[in-house]
């Protein structure tokens, strides 16, 4: 896997994968190549004690220049260069704040475009969406397994009660009966329960 390092703002490759240097703590694992734009010997150096290969490129003034360096290309190149800043910024805030009331609303997920961390978190909550997407399918495929079960069994049950109870009736009736013992032709079961329960023991 290949890994930019760089401080843009824009001008992204879709098929790469980036990472501000100013963020660097560590390697990250997987990594076989790393790009690192601009003077960071500390992310040059982690990734060469692992054996990575490591290309350094020059970067462009908007990425590299500090406020010191910008003072040498005029008031206005300075403005200009503050306030494509400051929209890239303000532009990174409004994505990662749509991106978080999507993830409250579990709403749909849209691309931000641009931006690591917008594009960071992206990645993150889409899994998050996705999971949280399939458990919720599988607890209603469940809900309904489980109501189509319990409708199942009460149907079973109901078709064996009046078999179950005509056995059991004529049972007990003819205990009674050998026992001369008179019932009501149209006793209950817990009647003739509880006269087979008086009969004299032998």
């Amino acid at each position: 896997m290949e890994l930019v390092y760089s401080t843009q703002n824009s001008d992204f490759d879709p098929e790469k994968r980036y990472r501000n240097p100013a963020h660097f703590d560590r390697p990250e694992a997987g990594v076989t190549h790393a790009v690192v734009i601009g003077d960071w010997p500390k992310v040059i150096d982690a990734y060469e004690a692992l054996g990575v290969e490591v290309s350094m490129l020059k970067p462009l003034i908007s990425q590299s220049a500090d406020l010191g360096d910008l003072g040498d290309l005029g008031d206005a190149d300075t403005f200009a260069s503050l306030e494509q800043d400051n929209a890239t910024l303000r532009a990174e805030r409004d994505e990662i704040q749509r991106l978080i009331e999507a993830a409250e609303g579990l709403s749909e997920l849209e691309h931000p475009g641009a931006g690591e961390l917008p594009i960071r978190l992206f990645g993150a909550l889409k899994v998050i969406h996705e999971g949280f997407e399939t458990l919720t399918g599988e607890r209603d495929d469940l809900t309904g397994e489980v109501e189509s079960l319990r409708a199942e069994v009460g149907r079973l049950k109901a078709a064996a009660d009046p078999v179950d109870n005509a056995e059991k009736i004529a049972g007990l009736k003819a205990k009674l009966d050998a026992a001369n013992v008179p019932y009501r032709a149209n006793a209950s079961v817990e009647s003739l329960e509880k006269a087979v329960s008086e009969l004299p023991k032998a």
